[in-house]
Parts: C-alpha cells; sequence; structure tokens
C-alpha cells in the first residue's frame, strides 16, 4: 500500500517548451554541450511546473526524449530507423509514426538512457517529492519494429526485447531509483484481440530482476498521440489477467471516459494500488479542483484511501503547457480539499 493515502501523481511526460521544440528541429545549429544545457533547463522548468502544484511524485517530464516511447529507438542496434513517416498529410493520428526494418540482432549495448535521465532528475529536484522514472515495456516497444524471418510476429519481437528492458530496470535499481513503471500502453490498445495471460508472462518477465527492489507500477491507456485513441476503450477485456502483473500499482485512464468501469478499482485494490486518472488530458476544460474533489470522492466509494493515488490520464506531453499546469495545480488543491475532509493530512 502507499506511504500516502490519495497521493498525487503524474506519468512521465509533460509538455516541451516552446524553445525547446524549436531548437530541437534546428539541432545542427547547436554544439553538444549547447544540447545538454538546453535539456537540462528543460527538466528544471518541467519540475518547476511539478513542484509548483505540489505533487507527492515528479518526473523529468520526459523532456530529453523525442516521444515517450519512439525515442528509444535510437538506442537499439539492429535496426534500421525509416527516414519519414508513411502518411504526412490529413489529420494526424498514429499512422503518421513510422516504422522500422530489423536487419540484425536486436539490443542496446548502451542502454536506453533512463539511468542518465534519472540520475540528472535526482541531481536537480529539492528533497521531498517522491521521484520516478518510466520505461516502455517490452510489448509496447515492439510495436514500431516490423518483423522478419528471424522475428517473425510481434511476440517474437517483444521476447527478444525483454532483456534489453530487464538490463535497463536493473541498472535504474542499481542508481537508487525507487519507484519505476514499465509503461505497457500497447497492451490495453490490444488486450481485446491478443492473448492477456501472454501479456502477463511477458511483463513479468521482463520485471523479474527488480521485483522486491521498487515500486513498481505500470500505466495502461488507449494511447493518446494528437489527443487519439487505438484501440476499444474499455478495461474489461484486460481483467482478471491483469490482476497478476507483477506491479504493486495500476494506472487507469478513467476521465476522459466519464469513469465509466469505475466498479473495476474495487476489483483491482484487493490486491494491488490503484492511481487514477481524474484529469483529462484528451480535452482543454481545465477542471476545477472541486470537480477533481467529486471525482476522488466517487473512487473512495470503490477502493480505501490507502490504496488510491491520482494522476492525470495520461502522460502530458500532447498537452500546452499552459493548461497542463492549471490541470496539475487543480488536481493537487482538488486532492487536498478531499484529504481534509476525511483528516488525511
Amino acid at each position: 500500500m502507499i506511504e500516502r493515502p490519495l497521493r498525487t501523481t503524474v506519468i512521465g511526460s509533460y509538455p516541451l517548451p516552446g524553445w525547446l521544440e524549436h531548437a530541437s528541429a534546428h539541432l545542427k545549429d547547436f554544439g553538444e554541450d549547447d544540447i545538454r544545457e538546453m535539456q537540462e533547463d528543460a527538466v528544471i522548468a518541467a519540475l518547476h511546473d511539478q513542484l509548483s502544484a505540489g505533487l507527492d511524485v515528479v518526473t523529468d517530464g520526459e523532456q530529453t526524449r523525442l516521444d515517450f516511447n519512439l525515442s528509444f529507438y535510437g538506442y537499439l542496434d539492429g535496426i534500421e530507423r525509416e527516414k519519414a513517416a508513411p502518411r504526412r498529410w490529413g489529420p494526424p493520428a498514429h499512422d503518421q509514426r513510422g516504422k522500422h526494418r530489423i536487419v540484425g540482432t536486436l539490443g542496446a549495448p548502451r542502454g536506453l538512457g533512463v539511468v542518465d535521465e534519472y540520475e540528472r532528475l535526482r541531481r536537480l529536484t529539492p528533497r521531498g517529492p517522491a521521484l520516478k522514472a518510466s520505461v516502455p515495456g517490452p510489448y509496447t516497444l515492439s510495436g514500431r519494429l516490423i518483423p522478419n524471418e528471424k522475428y517473425r510476429d510481434r511476440w517474437a519481437i517483444a521476447e527478444a526485447l525483454v532483456p534489453v528492458v530487464r538490463t535497463e530496470l536493473d541498472a535504474l535499481a542499481m542508481a537508487g531509483c525507487r519507484e519505476i513503471c514499465l509503461d505497457e500502453p500497447s497492451m490495453s490498445c490490444y488486450a481485446h484481440k491478443e492473448d492477456t495471460n501472454r501479456m502477463v508472462q511477458l511483463f513479468n518477465m521482463a520485471v523479474q530482476p527488480v521485483v522486491g527492489l521498487c515500486r513498481l507500477s505500470t500505466h495502461l491507456c488507449f494511447g493518446n498521440y494528437k489527443a487519439r485513441a487505438v484501440g476499444p476503450r474499455r478495461y474489461a477485456p484486460m481483467f482478471p489477467a491483469f490482476l497478476f502483473l507483477s506491479a504493486e500499482e495500476i494506472h487507469l485512464e478513467m476521465a476522459s471516459r466519464e469513469f465509466a468501469e469505475i466498479e473495476l478499482i474495487s476489483q483491482i485494490a484487493e490486491v494491488k494500488d490503484v492511481a487514477i486518472g481524474v484529469i483529462d488530458v484528451k480535452s482543454y476544460h481545465i477542471e476545477t479542483p472541486e470537480e477533481v474533489a467529486e471525482r476522488v470522492r466517487l473512487c473512495l466509494k470503490h477502493a480505501p484511501a490507502e490504496r488510491l493515488s491520482f494522476a492525470p490520464d495520461c502522460g502530458l506531453s500532447q498537452t500546452a503547457r499552459w493548461a497542463a499546469r492549471q490541470k496539475l495545480h487543480n488536481m493537487v488543491a482538488g486532492v487536498h480539499m478531499v484529504r481534509h475532509e476525511f483528516s488525511l493530512i
């Protein structure tokens, strides 16, 4: 169970400052030291917004990544990265993010870069909040790689990536990271048509080295690229199988779904902690603290306070920074209102 009832947290990503987006498109104009300085400045900006909101758990906002998982392909050996997306015009969607050919044995001899991210976060964050790092799970990471004769389907690719993920998780734990999210949104997107027991087995293989060494969570959403989902937005196909994930906390996207399937958290809370998305990252409606408090009270009808955390539905990278900042402030304020009501401060 969580150390603080009704704690406030985030998934991982945060909007890039406008100047960093511009600079990222013109990296040839900068030296290596310039780029490192920009990355650090961006993490400081993301931390500033999270700390100002008063979150119990913070991340680096994934400011040094191009995307929550696509940037990791730059660390993989054995692939040939696609230079341009297959569809460039029309309404933005997931098919505008290309796939990469496998041309050799998959591996990541330099790691995935998350340890460096965590060490930077630890150095820049003042004492107080818990620090969380996120790593894409092997199933999600396999989604942009094209099968070949050696790796004949997505499962074979995902299984080949398990050692890569395990090594990164183990290195994170050795570096002192005590809260890690193994991010597997692709599992929730495709659970309606895939073998959920096999998904659980794959997840558990990946995290096995760090079980008991840190607090493990996973984020199950339905896709959020340009605020667009991928699969049917239902959690029912995942359970009860996903109750056997080797994670202490499962995060559910609820706000954008008008709290459909809220009764499911009762089942999860019997064996795990539950992080509830109470902020809709797909909407520019700014939830008021009162709205957040009402959603927290609804969750308390289904699970005890010591099992509950609250977060946005997903990472905030697809939300404008001005909105993300206000949404976080109001989320924390709303949770604090309920903490006072139940004398949990």
